[in-house]
Parts: structure tokens; sequence; C-alpha cells
């Protein structure tokens, strides 16, 4: 990790590094070059247009669009590989050299950091660090809030010191992750077929549903919505749903298993395509489902609603982290890049797909007050809502899905998770899928 001093990693012989990437690197050059400016590295303003950082991360923010924008606003390259969530994990720890930038979840981040294949990072150096939302330092969104089940962000997002790979209880000046998106999940359903109000993550499993029912293939995270069933049917009470002993995993399983030789289950899905292609299609009423799919769906003309359920919301979030090896000039650029990061152009974008953004303060610079009101405040709709691309999302008089920010994430009852029966959990879920 560099050694520059807080000061010195932000500002080169008082030139800000934001001030110098925003302007082209040929110009940069020329004007280092010419004594114009004096007491920073010329290597900086010369070679910055050579960098490129490699980012791999799951489909959720692995967007060509933010790609795009920082070969526009900074200059360098940013190479862009989406995996699923399973992959992720497994390339972070055994190709560590393979990339530059891992944008991962948290519950993937608990498995990982430990590796020693990621750096901590100064939040000296995160220049919007104290707006970050309160929910990844802390776990609390409101002083009063209650820290939900599961892998809570906060948990694993700092560690003991700038070596060091064990989580700290508390916040340090070493983070894992800046964190970037986050939401509270829910089933996606569709009105026009299931036939009746839908309230209860139970309704997953009503056999008025059979064989148009779908739950997702990533273990970590599909053990979580069932055990939001189990939970809502009075079968199982957990002690810490993101942590289940082995007879609670059991108890989850064999559940899913008389579900699904009883035929409950359609499909499923691992991808976002796959959920949408089942949903849009009809061979699906309810199912697991991610935000942006059902506004995919939507976008087709087909209704599709993100479901509020009594028992609350089932939450992730991710972040960026910086590989091992990276340094010198690599490195300051991948600080620049998160700290772009966060500025507000990529949080609007993410907003506008239904996400969430870390730190909301920017984001909402870069979104109109109709579009704010419709996302953040659960406002009906002042005119029609575009998605990134400028499509219509949602017309004039709309409400979001669950209402404002406070009510979703105010309702989190759990997080992605990595257990400690990780292991047994995962060899009982194939146990699941092969029955």
């Amino acid at each position: 990790m560099s050694e520059r001093t807080r000061d010195t990693g932000r500002h080169m012989g008082g030139i800000s590094r934001r001030g110098l990437l925003k302007g082209t690197a040929a110009v940069a050059g020329v004007a280092a070059g010419s004594g114009a400016i004096t007491g920073f590295p010329t290597i900086w303003a010369q070679n910055i247009k050579n960098v490129t950082l490699r980012q791999f991360g799951t489909g959720v923010s692995n967007l060509n669009a933010v790609a795009d924008k920082v070969k526009e606003d900074l200059g360098f390259t940013l190479q862009m590989t989406a995996l699923d969530s399973d992959a992720v994990a497994q390339r972070a720890v055994t190709q560590p050299k393979s990339y530059d930038i891992a944008d991962i979840e948290y519950w993937i981040g608990k498995k990982i950091f430990p590796a020693g294949v990621l750096q901590p990072m100064d939040v000296g150096k995160i220049k919007y660090y104290d707006k970050i939302i309160p929910i990844f330092t802390t776990g609390k969104l409101t002083p009063d809030s209650v820290i939900a089940q599961g892998t809570a962000p906060h948990t694993v997002t700092f560690v003991e010191g700038k070596d060091s790979t064990k989580f700290a209880k508390a916040p340090t000046q070493w983070m894992t992750l800046i964190p970037t998106i986050y939401n509270a999940d829910t089933l996606g359903i569709r009105p026009d077929l299931v036939g009746r109000p839908i309230t209860s993550w139970k309704d997953l499993v009503d056999p008025a549903f059979k064989g148009k029912a779908s739950i997702l293939n990533i273990p970590s995270i599909g053990i979580m919505d069932a055990a939001m069933v189990c939970e809502a049917l009075g079968l199982v009470t957990y002690g810490d749903k993101g942590n289940m002993t082995k007879a609670e995993i059991d108890k989850t399983i064999a559940f899913l298993i008389e579900q699904k030789k009883a035929g409950q289950f359609r499909a499923f899905w691992k991808t976002f395509d796959e959920s949408v292609n089942l949903m849009s299609s009809g061979e699906v009423v309810i199912q697991s489902m991610w935000s942006p799919a059902v506004a995919a769906v939507r976008a087709k003309g087909i209704q599709c609603v993100y479901q509020p359920l009594k028992e609350g919301y089932r939450a992730w979030g991710g972040g960026l982290g910086i590989a091992k090896h990276l340094s010198g000039l690599e490195l300051e650029a991948a600080y620049e890049y998160i700290n772009w990061y966060l500025s507000g152009w990529v949080g609007a974008y993410l907003n506008r797909q239904g996400y969430y953004s870390a730190v909301l303060d920017t984001a909402k610079e870069h979104m109109s007050a109709e579009e704010w009101g419709f996302w953040m405040e659960g406002k009906p709709a002042a005119k029609d809502i575009l998605s990134p691309e400028g499509k219509v999302m949602e017309k004039a008089g709309a409400v979001r899905d669950g209402g404002s920010f406070q009510d979703r994430m105010g309702k989190v009852a759990c997080w992605n998770a990595v257990m400690d029966e990780d292991r047994y959990m995962i060899r009982k879920w194939n146990e699941f899928i092969a029955a």
C-alpha cells in the first residue's frame, strides 16, 4: 500500500488528483512539461491515459455505462467482467492477480478478505467517507434501528490495521470495501396472474401457485429466502437466519425438498435474464427477484410488482475492494476511481435502476426533484420516470413498490450472509437442487 501521507495522497504539489484527471492526459502532460505546474509527478499526467484497471463482479453493478463514463471523466480505462456470485467468490481467492478492483457483495467479502487477497483502504483517502450511509459503518439506518440478522455490512467493513485481515468490531481507519450499492429484496409477482393479494413470504409456497413459483439457485441467498418462508409459516424459529445451526439448515432444506417433490417450483434461476424470462413469459407468477428485473419485465409492458411483505425484506450490499498487488500509479488511479464513484453520477444511475447509492447526498445532486421524489421519498411520480437509458419505466402518478427509502431499508429483516456452517449448508442445498 502507498506510504503517502493523507495530504499527499489527495494533493500533489497543491494540484488535486481529481482536478488533474478531469483534464485530458495530453493537456495535463503538456502543462506539466512546460513548467506551468511544479512539484507534482509528471509521470502521473503523462501515463494516466495508459492505465487500465481490471474490475470484476456480478452483473448488478458491472455496467458498461460506468466504464464509458470513467474513460470520459478520468481518462483511464476500466475493463469489466461480470460473473455470478459463486464465481466471483472463487475467482477473488484463486486468481488474485487476474483483477485490480473487486466489485463484491459484503457476504462474499466475509469469505474473501480473510484470504489476504485485498488490501485494506485508508479512509483518509475517501473523500465522501463522512457521507456514507451509516448502515455500512454502524449497522443502523437511524440511531433507534435494530440491526438485522445475517452478515450486516458493518460487521465486515473494517479491519484492525493496514496489514490486517481480521475484521474489527468497531470502525477503524482501514476499510475492506468502500460501499457503493445496496437494496431491500423481496418477491416479484405477476398481479394479473396471481389472482389475490400477496402479503407474506409464505405465499411463495401456496399450493395455488404450484408449478408457477421459483426461487433463486445461489445457495447463500436462496436459503435466506427459504428461511423467510419457513419462519412466516411458523415451521422454524431461527436464532439467526444468516447463521443457522446444522439442525436449522436440515429443517429448511427438508422443507424445500418436500416442496420441490410436490411440484411447487417451476425453475431455479441463477441469472437476471433467467428471472426476467420466467416472469415475462408467465411460466412463473411469484418468485425470488431483483428490483431491476422487475423493471425489465415492466418495460415489456407486462404487469410486475416488487411486493412489500409483512415480515420485511432480505437486504444485500456491495462495494469496491482493491487487490493486494496494486501499487504506484494504478493504486492512485483506483482511489481516484472510488472517489469518483461516490461523487454522484453513478449513484444517480444506480438509484434510477431501483437500487440505492451509498452516498445519497451526491446522488441527489445528479437527479431531478421528480426522480428523487419517486425513487427516494415514495411520492407519486410527478411526471414519467425514465430509466438510465431514457426509456419510460413508470408513468406519471405511479408510486414505487414499497414506498420510500426509509420505509424499505427500515424494514430489513436479514442480510445476505455467510454462515459458520457454510460448507454444510451448500452441500445440503445441492441435495435440494438434485432431489
